[in-house]
């Protein structure tokens, strides 16, 4: 059974550079411009996985109760994850993935100097 610790920082995103403000209602674990996250968790919010390769979202899909759920793949080890949206995350990113438009390389790097 997995058990929620609940970890809200905020963070600079790996992949874009986007500082990524704390969620201030659960957990903070993905970039709100461009979706990606670090697979950090074995458990939700303990931090407590070796692998930290970034995860990328692949697919998103709606849940009456939960909103956008965002499907991740983590480019070093391959692991599938799922994980909420926030209320924060950019709707024209969440769009782009749900059209299949969205192109990792657009976001790469897009805030760092």
């Amino acid at each position: 059974m997995k058990q929620f610790e609940k970890n809200d920082n905020s963070f600079t995103c790996a992949w874009c550079g986007h500082a990524v403000p704390i969620l201030k209602y659960s957990s903070r674990d993905h970039c709100t411009h461009c979706l990606a996250s670090l697979h950090v968790d074995i458990n939700p919010g303990d931090r407590a996985n070796i692998c930290h390769g970034v995860m990328l979202p692949i697919d998103i899909s709606t849940d009456s109760k939960k909103g956008y759920i965002i499907h991740y793949r983590c480019q070093k080890c391959g692991a599938l994850h799922n994980n909420k949206s926030a209320e924060d995350d950019k709707f024209a990113t969440i769009l782009k993935v749900m059209n299949k438009t969205y192109t990792p390389l657009d976001y790469k790097d897009k805030y760092r100097k």
